[in-house]
């Protein structure tokens, strides 16, 4: 009876329908009328996207089972983990830097719209770092290691870097005066797109999504992101509002004659746990115990993936800058 208890404890934990299942069991419907009630109809969403794409395909028999085993897994081992460790950062850091805060806002529209502009350079400042310094790129290539798009990849990361995103997120939004609930609420929305953007093709094709495309960050653009092509490669770095893309010049529009290439430059067994999850790390470890010097070790772990001692680099930055020289050589 115990082990049923936790299993639909879990099921709990995963749906994110507890604050839902507590409203009902206490019958004051009014609740759903509040900010708090309002958030618990929105979390369950996110992995509400996910099942719905599985059965989607399931129904289509488009469904491959080889394509969600490793994602899966992934979550499965990531819940196990925060299980164990039974820590928040996010409540751990808004407690210690929110009366930091250098302006304080209130819960009003305007304010929103500051504060969901603040996530959104959190959010382009952490994941741009991911990708150019080779230590958090271990951790981060995990989400990037899938060569099929599907919304469960967006639930599919490393547990280390799970727990600095929600340090750094905490910290950076409270210093700039963001309040706890706005902060909640701003990352249950981006967790709702973000589960969408990262839908399979299987499901929609076309990813462009109109003239919306001029507005917001799309499936399409997404795809883009996790293109390993030499012109996808490190653009894209926002969640829904692609302004500071196209302000720091990393926005890239898919391009017809470019098909996308999901996954990572690293040769590897997409069907283990072990190379999926350890794979960058292990890479990593093998050049710095051949490299020649300290200063040679500590570079490797701080420059961006495909930097070489030697010279020979092929970062995403070079890479992309000669891809683009040759398309324009061409025309």
């Amino acid at each position: 009876m115990s082990f049923l208890n936790d299993i639909v404890s879990e099921l709990i934990v995963f749906f994110r329908i507890g604050g839902l299942f507590d409203i009902l069991h206490s019958g004051n419907y009014r609740a759903f009328l509040t900010m708090d009630g309002f958030l618990s109809v929105l979390s369950p969403i996110t992995p509400f996207i996910i099942v719905f794409e599985v059965v989607w395909l399931l129904l289509k028999k488009r469904f491959q089972k080889g394509t969600y085993k490793v994602s899966f897994l992934i979550i499965v081992v990531n819940r196990i983990l925060s299980r164990l460790l039974g820590i928040s950062l996010l409540v751990i850091c808004i407690g210690i830097f929110q009366k930091y805060a250098i302006i304080h806002t209130t819960f009003t529209w305007y304010w929103f719209i500051y504060g969901y502009l603040v996530y959104e350079l959190n959010n382009f400042i952490r994941h741009y770092l991911t990708h150019k310094v080779r230590f958090l790129w271990c951790f981060h290539a995990v989400h990037h290691s899938s060569e099929n798009m599907n919304s469960s990849v967006t639930l599919t990361t490393f547990f280390v870097e799970n727990l600095y995103s929600e340090f750094f997120a905490a910290t950076f939004c409270m210093l700039l005066g963001l309040q706890p609930l706005m902060l909640v609420t701003i990352m249950i929305l981006d967790s709702i797109w973000g589960a969408f953007v990262h839908i399979s093709e299987d499901s929609l094709k076309n990813a462009r999504l109109g003239f919306l495309e001029k507005f917001i960050l799309t499936p399409s653009h997404h795809r883009v992101h996790h293109g390993r092509n030499h012109l996808y490669m490190d653009t894209n770095f926002c969640s829904i509002i692609n302004i500071w893309d196209i302000l720091f010049k990393t926005y890239q529009k898919e391009d017809k004659t470019v098909p996308i290439d999901y996954g990572i430059t690293r040769e590897m067994d997409t069907n283990s746990f072990t190379d999926v999850y350890f794979g960058e790390l292990v890479s990593l470890w093998k050049d710095v115990v051949a490299a020649p010097g300290l200063k040679n070790k500590i570079l490797y772990v701080f420059m961006p993936p495909g930097w070489s001692h030697a010279g020979e680099y092929e970062t995403a930055y070079s890479l992309r800058h000669d891809f683009i020289n040759s398309m324009k050589a061409k025309e």
